[in-house]
């Protein structure tokens, strides 16, 4: 495969991420209703995960063993951040964790330009400021601090810090193909969500079939397939292009979480949104007119 067909790939893989994971909001509430509250239905769906890459860990030991430390130390921060983003839907508003968490390209830009060195154009600067500017005119709609409130919101917040500096490490030091990539991605999820369920709510008790199916389900398609797939691609990318991608993730999961749970902007919160995604849209498009340059073709 060429490079430009493996770039045009990558990017569709994660566009596609993006659309479905906007829908992963529903069976984390629907494992709070069953039994699962807090951090615990993150917690089964990350283990379901888990146990079905488990044979990755046998058969591809040897790939494991001789891979990069950083790169490992990376994919497993990259899961952390995901069941941090999961459990913050049980505690927060959809569409306002969805948006913080999306505030990657901010943080994508800062790392790459003051810890890796990477060239920052005019134009991500500008990001950056309405990227900001976006998120204090959303958190600041009721004329408070704009800060955020309660725990949902600063769970979305943090979990995007954290993915920012997980898919920076993937991109320069990841050496693991995606089987084994979703394996160590599962791994530091389920180790993640089982460090802060306690706190968040007491151990529930039984497990009904239903929810114990659901997990599994959930677990097998967005953090086995979709994840593999978004590792792959995420390998292949630049960080912060990849957080503007998943950004399908933000229209799908606020019209949704609309549609289906009642939760609706205000006017001024969308507003804030809106300028989240101007910034999305003005960060990735340097990288769309450089590219022609460089490869000769798209």
């Amino acid at each position: 495969m060429t490079e430009a067909r493996a770039d045009r790939l990558a990017t569709a893989i994660v566009l596609g991420t993006g659309l479905l994971w906007g829908l992963y909001w529903l069976p984390v509430r629907a494992l709070s209703g069953a039994g699962l509250p807090g951090a615990w239905g993150t917690v089964a769906i990350t283990l379901a995960a888990a146990v079905l890459l488990s044979p990755v860990a046998i058969l591809r030991r040897r790939r494991l063993i001789r891979a990069d430390r950083v790169g490992l130390l990376s994919y497993a921060l990259g899961g952390a951040a995901f069941a941090l983003y999961s459990v913050a839907f049980v505690y927060g508003i959809v569409a306002i964790v969805i948006l913080l968490f999306y505030l990657t390209p901010v943080w994508s830009v800062l790392i790459g330009r003051y810890a890796m060195g990477w060239p920052v154009s005019w134009l991500r600067v500008a990001a950056i400021a309405v990227g900001l500017a976006g998120l204090a005119v959303m958190l600041g709609a009721d004329g408070t601090s704009p800060l955020p409130r309660g725990a949902g919101e600063w769970m979305g917040l943090a979990a995007g810090v954290m993915w920012s500096v997980g898919s920076t490490g993937i991109r320069v030091r990841s050496n693991l193909k995606p089987p084994e990539a979703a394996l160590v991605f599962a791994l530091g999820a389920a180790v993640a969500s089982l460090a802060i369920a306690p706190p968040l709510a007491p151990w529930p008790g039984g497990v009904t079939a239903g929810a114990a199916a659901l997990a599994v389900v959930s677990g097998g398609c967005w953090w086995v397939l979709s994840v593999a797939a978004l590792m792959w691609a995420t390998a292949r990318l630049d960080p912060a292009r990849v957080g503007i991608l998943l950004m399908a993730e933000v229209l799908v999961g606020a019209v949704s979480a609309a549609m289906l749970a009642g939760e609706r902007l205000g006017p001024v919160e969308l507003a804030g949104g809106a300028l989240v995604l101007c910034a999305a849209v003005l960060e990735v498009w340097p990288a769309r007119r450089r590219r022609p340059v460089r490869s000769g073709r798209w």
